[in-house]
């Protein structure tokens, strides 16, 4: 007689949370100002398109297998925003951000706004989650709007209100590490190793 139990799926936040997590880390380097090369913004494009996008697309899909509605939100959500900033960067798509025919500021921070009303109603359901997802979406949400005021007032990277989101983005990544690692953990030791992420329920 064939087993009528679904095949045991692995948890996919990790790789969700591992990839928003680098890419987010890399971008907000450029944001605070540490990598300031002309082209150093370019670094996050590989990153945006396979890990922050594609695997994020992809961790999106499992979790909506595994019936949590949440994060597949979540991970469809950030994966589809890091192609589409990837999208931005990239010349063969006809955008040229930055460039003088690209978005203006005013049409950049009102992309970011529209994130961080994203960020803002996603940030609800933590609430019943866990502490470590609400922090990482607290400070998500204070990145948006941090980088958003930066590009209306058209504060270069490194400077002024965007260096300070980018420092918020810092923190943001690490956050997501945190809890991407206590995934891992818990699921190599077997539940022996529980770093606390404070679970709402």
């Amino acid at each position: 007689m064939a087993d009528s139990k679904a095949p045991l799926l692995a948890d996919p936040a990790p790789l969700g949370l591992m990839g928003f997590g680098l890419t987010t880390f890399i971008l907000s380097l450029v944001n605070a100002g540490v990598l300031k090369g002309a082209g150093d913004v370019k670094v996050v494009i590989g990153l945006a398109v396979f890990y922050g996008g594609l695997a994020q697309l992809l961790a999106g899909m499992w979790e909506f297998r595994n019936g949590n509605t949440f994060g597949a939100v979540a991970f469809n959500s950030y994966g589809a925003f890091w192609l589409s900033f990837a999208a931005l960067l990239i010349p063969g798509f006809g955008i040229t951000f930055g460039a003088a025919t690209g978005p203006t500021g005013n049409a950049v921070g009102w992309y970011l706004i529209g994130w961080a009303i994203i960020t803002g109603m996603l940030t609800l359901g933590t609430f019943r989650l866990n502490g470590g997802l609400v922090v990482v979406f607290v400070l998500l949400f204070i990145t948006d709007l941090l980088l958003a005021f930066g590009w209306f007032g058209n504060a270069a990277a490194g400077s002024g209100i965007t260096a300070i989101g980018g420092w918020v983005g810092v923190l943001t990544a690490i956050a997501a590490w945190y809890v991407a690692l206590a995934g891992v953990l818990r699921s190599v030791s077997g539940g022996k190793i529980a770093l606390p992420i404070m679970p709402m329920a």
